[in-house]
């Protein structure tokens, strides 16, 4: 009857520690994939700010991108290509 005690407590010793072990790679998991979001997050802001500071896209006759939900988020999650896509979509009359 003890051994039957001891065994129910050592697997949930070995339960929880693989529960920490998983809870753990996981938390690492996402914080090394946020760390690359919230960087091509900052390297597609970066260009969109620019190209409203500057005006640059009057300078082809066309509207500002400016700064809505879709705008920011595009560029925010697709970095440089997400900004060079809302440029061509501009410069085609396509306004998000």
């Amino acid at each position: 009857m003890v051994n039957r005690k001891k065994g129910k407590k050592m697997s949930s010793i070995i339960v929880a520690i693989l529960l920490l072990v998983a809870i753990v790679a996981a938390v690492y998991f996402l914080v090394k994939k946020l760390s690359v979001v919230i960087g091509n997050a900052v390297v597609g802001l970066i260009p969109l700010v620019i190209l409203n500071f500057f005006n640059i896209m009057q300078w082809m006759d066309k509207p500002a991108l400016g700064y809505g939900l879709a705008t920011i988020l595009i560029c925010a999650i697709g970095g440089i290509p997400g900004v060079c896509i809302l440029v061509l979509l501009d410069i085609l009359g396509i306004v998000i």
